[in-house]
């Protein structure tokens, strides 16, 4: 087996432990602080989304900052950085007895949560850009699948062994993962990449990301996915009450959420492929069109299963955006500064997960949850507008690969 082989099969591993174990808290962190004290609904409900949001909000600063220093210092130390540093934060997590606890930890969490787009980095300078979508596809098979099972995992082992085991059964698989990338990664740079002179400045960066218009708009996209995807998340388990009179509702809720993941799961390396062959922002702009198509009919339905097909169909559409985009920086940027790029996108990213709740709340108290569905219809074919006129003065600029 190749080192570039084995690489992607190791960081593919790593991926789903560090994804399974990150979402294994999500779902109970407003049960846990309910055990704190005895708080109003309220004050559990405001610390929930306090504890939640600001480790997105954290990542947004910092991300560009792992991406620099993995393009200067190799992308294997900034990963054995980030992944012992979230296991430590979740497992102190569990020795927590106060909110404002739990908040710095999440804070912290944030400011080391950079493995999942090392890992990207790491792989797209080792991949030729002919391939790059598919074999970046093939990677954000193991993110996903570690969000499918995570959320589950989490569940189980909170109702059998406690929220503080929990903790510190998911910060021992994260240290797992970290461990195994320590003595199974192989980097290897190539002389680009370990060339000083080939450093760019903050700067340099800035600029080589707005003097592409396109790329510019790639990261702009990045926010926009993500605000759409997650204004309806949170708002799925009240959704679902509406369509079933279950007593089976956080199960059903979590089935709803998972056929989204599915079909992400099975069309995320179809759809990079497909990249390598038409054009990354070509496939961008479908997927951004059946998104949009997909997720209106999901306000209309009358029956909790047409909510999971219809979130299964939508989970497809999704499934191909972030490879693709990965993709593109990766053929756009130079290698001694594609981390960075791809830091810049994500940050955006987390500022959308950031954005998305809080949008897709403050649309569905004014006019109703429903109404969410149609609101993020219109933004995904509002993204769409933005890459095609971006595309079209691109081509006009030059800035657009010919061979597409």
């Amino acid at each position: 087996m190749s080192i570039e082989k084995k690489n992607l099969v190791i960081m593919v591993t790593a991926n789903f432990l560090v994804a399974a174990s990150a979402t294994m808290i999500l779902p109970f962190l407003s049960l846990y602080i309910e055990t704190f004290g005895d708080y109003s609904a309220e004050y559990v409900q405001q610390w929930s989304g306090f504890v939640f949001g600001v480790t997105f909000l954290t990542a947004f600063f910092v991300s560009p900052l792992w991406g620099r220093f993995g393009d200067r210092y190799g992308y294997k130390p900034i990963l054995l950085i980030t992944g012992y540093g979230i296991a430590a934060s979740i497992f102190f997590m569990g020795f927590m007895e106060s909110v404002h606890g739990l908040f710095i930890l999440r804070m912290l969490m944030g400011a080391v949560t950079g493995f999942i787009p090392t890992s990207m980095a790491l792989i797209s300078s080792q991949t030729s850009k002919r391939e790059a979508g598919k074999i970046l596809g093939t990677l954000q098979m193991g993110t996903v699948s570690g969000g499918l099972f995570g959320p589950v995992i989490g569940g189980i082992l909170a109702d059998n062994v406690g929220f503080s085991y929990t903790f510190i059964f998911t910060a021992i698989s994260i240290a797992i993962a970290a461990t195994v990338v320590l003595f199974g990664i192989n980097e290897q740079r190539d002389k680009e990449q370990r060339n000083k002179q080939n450093k760019y400045s903050s700067r340099q960066v800035l600029s080589h990301i707005f003097s592409h218009k396109l790329l510019v708009t790639v990261i702009i996209l990045s926010l926009l996915i993500q605000v759409a995807n997650f204004s309806i998340q949170p708002l799925l388990a009240l959704y679902v009450s509406e369509l079933t009179s279950s007593s089976n509702l956080a199960f059903l809720a979590g089935l709803a959420f998972s056929a989204t993941g599915f079909g992400n799961f099975i069309a995320t390396r179809k759809w990079g492929k497909l990249g390598d062959q038409i054009g990354y922002e070509k496939v961008l702009s479908i997927l951004l069109v059946l998104a949009s198509i997909l997720i209106v009919p999901q306000a209309l339905v009358t029956e909790l299963w047409q909510l999971v097909f219809l979130r299964f169909l939508f989970g497809i559409a999704i499934g191909g955006m972030i490879p693709c985009v990965t993709a593109y920086i990766r053929q756009e940027a130079p290698l001694s500064m594609q981390g960075e790029v791809l830091g810049y996108n994500q940050s955006f990213r987390f500022l959308g997960n950031v954005i998305g709740p809080a949008f897709g709340g403050t649309v569905s108290g004014y006019i109703g949850i429903s109404s969410v569905f149609y609101v993020t219809g219109a933004l995904f074919l509002g993204a769409f507008g933005l890459l095609w006129w971006s595309i079209r003065h691109s081509e006009v600029d030059g800035h657009v690969n010919q061979d597409y």
